[in-house]
């Protein structure tokens, strides 16, 4: 395996920031502990806007380095009006044997994404938010780059957002560029696994009030153009819509329902093109108890994309038990999925996996959430309080041999189209989390993939995948 001088550069980098700052930061969460009823720091979040960072306005809570960046007062009345910077930095290795499971012109590869993240936060008395965020991200050693892959500077959010108290219950609006991700992110996602993340050109309108909660929004998916600084865009060709409706059910228990429209110009697909227009009906029931989680989701999409009538679908369901009192508290799982591929005739039924996380499948991209039966039992154990691994075997059939084998998100693979056998194979997936500190953690997957015949006979051969992580928060 041959590193080219910028891959080593940029992990040793990562490396050396995360081993300085590890320090006293680890020794900030030891004061922290004893500190009794004093308030805590916020963690590090998934979505960097949520983060309130206005505790540091008590004195009380233990200081860290940089701490005058986090909490920047602008107010000596009202210490909710401040300014808060921050910055994020992942780092991972890939290796790749079998893109497209070696079909086509996909070499393979071992290369390195970087992505690199700064914001601003501005508050005003807990009403008034202005949240900016760049990113630079890079793939030194990739040989096939795509729009996922790369985006060397650019805006990847700016939003101003209001939050108010109306009729009993709360008010946020928010507008501008912007991320959002719905339930498990099967379908409406952030799309963190990939190096450059989604964002939305979006009007958002949130209300909640008691056990109820109601979401309105507009969206112009932001595309990646990367032929220059600031020049990534969006557009009325490509749009996404609906409403949500959210009840919580219990502490723990919850059931959602939305109705969306997607609608994407000149598409292309293996059975149809033309202007799609797809009207998306989800609901899901998620909770957990006695040791016992589930969540589960399906989709309907119907609409017309061309001259063709859709008539799509896609479950998803993950449920599981936890033994609290044995050792390493080991979480036994089972996972069954299934999306519809398009029959012959005028009607078209490959569902859309619209904006998918390829975290819910495996990060290796061997298939996607399209014309495909998924059954996945798994094991969880903890073997420390920071260290969480997982081992998973999965089987994969096509819901229909009228249509293709897809990669992630929606590729399909050539040659495998109207070819027989159902059987797409199976994959063995060990993946391991580790929180080095609260800032700070490192992951590593491994994916085995066995192809059937299909891909046999369309001349693929099996894969495999491995991925190790550096990842760090401020």
């Amino acid at each position: 395996m041959r590193w080219p001088a910028n891959k080593s550069a940029a992990i040793s980098r990562c490396v050396v920031l995360i081993a300085v700052l590890a320090a006293p930061w680890t020794a900030a969460r030891a004061d922290d502990d004893v500190a009794g009823e004093t308030p805590r720091r916020p963690s590090v979040m998934f979505n960097r806007w949520q983060e309130d960072w206005s505790v540091l306005a008590d004195p009380r809570v233990p200081r860290e380095p940089l701490d005058g960046l986090k909490y920047i007062p602008l107010s000596s009345d009202d210490p909710r009006t401040y300014l808060s910077l921050g910055a994020g930095l992942r780092e991972r290795f890939e290796a790749n044997d079998a893109p497209s499971f070696g079909i086509g012109h996909n070499p393979n590869n071992d290369y390195l994404i970087s992505r690199m993240e700064i914001h601003a936060d501005l508050r005003i008395a807990s009403q008034i938010q202005v949240f900016v965020q760049l990113q630079s991200d890079f793939a030194p050693g990739k040989t096939i780059i795509t729009p996922v892959d790369q985006n060397r500077l650019d805006l990847e959010q700016a939003f101003i957002a209001v939050t108010e108290p109306v009729l009993g219950g709360t008010l946020k609006l928010r507008f501008g560029r912007q991320q959002f991700a719905f339930d498990l992110q099967r379908f409406v996602s952030v799309r963190e696994g990939p190096n450059v993340r989604l964002s939305y050109d979006a009007a958002w309108i949130d209300y909640e009030h008691g056990p109820w909660r109601f979401i309105s929004f507009y969206s112009q998916p932001v595309q990646d153009k990367d032929q220059a600084a600031f020049d990534d865009y969006s557009s009325t060709a490509l749009t996404f819509s609906g409403v949500r409706l959210e009840r919580t059910l219990s502490a723990s228990s919850g059931i959602a329902m939305y109705y969306a429209r997607f609608n994407q110009d000149n598409a292309r697909y293996v059975a149809a093109s033309g202007n799609e227009r797809r009207d998306i009906v989800d609901l899901r029931y998620f909770g957990s108890a006695a040791g016992v989680d589930w969540d589960l989701e399906v989709m309907n999409q119907t609409g017309r994309i061309g001259g063709k009538h859709i008539e799509a679908w896609a479950f998803g369901t993950l449920v599981g038990y936890t033994f609290d009192d044995v050792t390493m508290t080991p979480r036994i799982g089972l996972q069954f999925d299934g999306a519809s591929g398009s029959h012959n005739g005028t009607q078209f039924g490959t569902f859309s996996p619209l904006f998918p996380n390829g975290y819910y499948l495996s990060l290796a991209g061997y298939t996607g959430y399209v014309n495909f039966i998924h059954l996945k039992p798994s094991i969880t154990i903890h073997p420390t309080k920071t260290l969480k691994v997982m081992f998973a075997v999965a089987a994969q059939w096509r819901e229909t041999t009228a249509d293709a084998v897809y990669t992630q998100p929606n590729i399909p693979v050539a040659g495998t189209a109207g070819r027989p056998g159902r059987y797409t194979g199976i994959y063995c997936q060990i993946r391991a989390d580790y929180a080095i500190t609260t800032y700070a953690s490192a992951a590593l997957e491994v994916v085995h993939f066995a192809i059937g015949d299909a891909l046999r006979h369309a001349g693929g051969h099996n894969g495999d995948y491995m991925g190790m992580e550096l990842k760090w928060g401020w």
